[in-house]
């Protein structure tokens, strides 16, 4: 148990997918300019993730490895995530049109959110067991939330205070996410 936690916290915060890694930024950048629009974006995207790597773990194992064809991995993988982002957005879309319209065109984007795609090849590429791949995908969705989450919150901030004109808009968010990811880079001293 304490591995599969070490996996967890590891992802979440020492190899954050998207502060470490720098992966999944366009759907990080373009959903966290308010907390109201970044916490169900990671909701989306712990579930998206989750189911993924479900799924793609049981495909890889039981169907691409059985019959050999290992090199259609990646066509399956992304068949596997533009059904779940798809199923995920017909729910989203019935249960709550106004947050579909807030999450607009990030929603269907999680689709191309290159770490959910990242999470099942690296789960895939380091042979991990069934338990261990969804404790690296639950940590790598919790690692993007804490990460959108706090981005969102200091926008949210920052666009409140007095910033000069020529630090407005994407050269602040960007010089943010880059402070960002050096915090997270110190997390990198926890794995010894």
């Amino acid at each position: 148990m304490a591995e599969l936690l070490l996996i967890l916290l590891s992802a979440a915060l020492v190899n954050n997918f998207v502060l470490v890694q720098f992966l999944g930024l366009c759907p990080f950048v373009g959903s966290s300019g308010r907390v109201e629009t970044a916490v169900p974006m990671t909701l989306a995207t712990m579930f998206v993730l989750t189911v993924a790597a479900l799924g793609t773990y049981l495909v890889n194992r039981y169907l691409l490895v059985a019959f050999e064809v290992e090199y259609l991995r990646i066509i399956a993988f992304i068949v596997i995530i533009a059904a779940t982002v798809q199923f995920t957005e017909m729910f989203v879309r019935a249960a709550s049109p106004v947050l579909h319209r807030m999450l607009g065109i990030y929603l269907p984007l999680i689709t191309t959110n290159c770490a959910v795609l990242g999470v099942t090849l690296i789960a895939v590429g380091q042979g991990l067991s069934l338990p261990r791949t969804m404790f690296l995908a639950i940590g790598a969705g919790l690692g993007f939330g804490i990460a959108i989450v706090a981005f969102a919150a200091l926008r949210e901030r920052i666009t409140d205070d007095a910033v000069p004109e020529p630090f407005r808009g994407p050269p602040l968010a960007l010089v943010t996410v880059g402070f960002m990811a050096l915090a997270f880079y110190g997390f990198k001293g926890l794995g010894g």
